[in-house]
């Protein structure tokens, strides 16, 4: 009977495994299926995180703003220090990436900050959790992992982050100690913000009016999904500025039109949340146009991956093959979690008490 119950249980975190890495890395372009030999480093880095994310949120009856503040704190870890990208900017051969809009004082660039921030936010960890919690249908919300299973998660994780930044320390150099002493102030408060963020209440009153279609939610997430990305394809010293002589935008201006954008796009969510009418079928189609905007621009986007020795080159044909299987990979899969939405247990619309889980 233990045997018989353990794979359905275990069926949504190992999903979430490996979706995480898989849209990180592979669905945005930035390594073909081909090298899937990388998953051995990026699964336990990118699953093992948001497995612990989503657990911790769900455990303590958190939710998305919970796992989203995470997920902040994720990205600023790996960027920091796995990978130390904010502190080097000859991380990708034939890219200069602290160039554009370089900050002297804190030794990085506001644009590449930026971006990194809503990659890892939004994408690499929020996105493949709400397609897993839909898919994983009545068990949504619950927790995914026993003690044992929590312990893998975070010894997978540990091993490989650490690994790495221990790497980075000894034979990177990129970043001095003021600039790893800083980073870490700003990691431990927004751990802290996440962590004492209120749970959901059950006695909160609707905002005026319904939230609005889930094809609206969709749209939303497309469109803020594009400036997003084509933000980045507009920096001259980047790794895929294939916008960048088209439109020469002032990396101040790019700053701002980040923030704004962040700042839009969640004043627009939270309130739409905030509705009646709000469902998971919105949350789905919130990361499903995340995932489709890492989809289409991964056509334009240059494979990295030859950058990291001994992985070998992709041709031209490799690359785009991959990110058409990819495409329609992702595509396929929201569909199914779209067509699990009709099942009875997620069906039904959740009312604004629920609207933040």
């Amino acid at each position: 009977m233990i045997q018989g119950a353990l794979p359905p249980r275990l069926a949504p975190a190992i999903g979430l495994f490996f979706l995480a890495p898989l849209t990180a890395e592979y669905l945005m372009g930035n390594a073909p299926i081909s090298h899937f030999q990388n998953m051995i480093g990026l699964a336990p880095l990118y699953g093992g995180g948001a497995l612990l994310i989503r657990e911790f949120a769900r455990r303590t009856g958190r939710g998305w703003p919970a796992m989203m503040t995470l997920a902040l704190a994720y990205g600023m870890i790996e960027e920091s220090y796995v990978t130390q990208t904010l502190w080097d900017s000859n991380w990708v051969v034939g890219a200069r990436t602290l160039e554009y809009g370089f900050i002297p004082a804190l030794g990085l660039a506001g644009p590449w900050t930026l971006f990194m921030v809503g990659v890892h936010t939004v994408f690499s960890i929020s996105a493949p959790i709400a397609v897993a919690e839909t898919l994983a249908g009545s068990r949504r919300t619950a927790p995914w992992l026993g003690k044992v299973g929590l312990t893998v998660a975070g010894v997978l994780y540990a091993t490989v982050a650490l690994g790495a930044g221990i790497m980075q320390a000894v034979f990177g150099h990129h970043a001095s100690a003021p600039q790893l002493i800083g980073a870490g102030v700003v990691i431990v408060a927004i751990i802290v913000v996440g962590v004492r963020l209120p749970r959901p209440a059950t006695d909160v009153t609707p905002l005026p009016g319904r939230a609005p279609s889930p094809w609206v939610a969709g749209a939303l997430a497309m469109v803020a999904g594009a400036v997003f990305v084509l933000l980045y394809a507009v920096d001259p010293t980047g790794f895929t500025p294939w916008l960048a002589e088209a439109i020469p935008l002032p990396a101040w201006l790019s700053v701002i039109i980040y923030l704004t954008l962040f700042v839009t796009v969640a004043t627009v969510v939270i309130r739409w949340s905030h509705r009646v009418g709000w469902s998971q079928a919105h949350r789905l189609a919130l990361a499903g146009g995340a995932m489709l905007t890492y989809a289409w621009h991964s056509f334009p986007q240059r494979n990295i991956t030859p950058t990291v020795p001994p992985t070998p080159p992709t041709s031209l044909a490799e690359d785009l093959t991959s990110n058409g299987i990819l495409t329609v990979g992702a595509v396929a899969l929201l569909v199914v979690a779209a067509l699990r939405l009709r099942q009875p247990s997620v069906t039904g619309t959740e009312d604004v008490q629920q609207s933040r889980r």
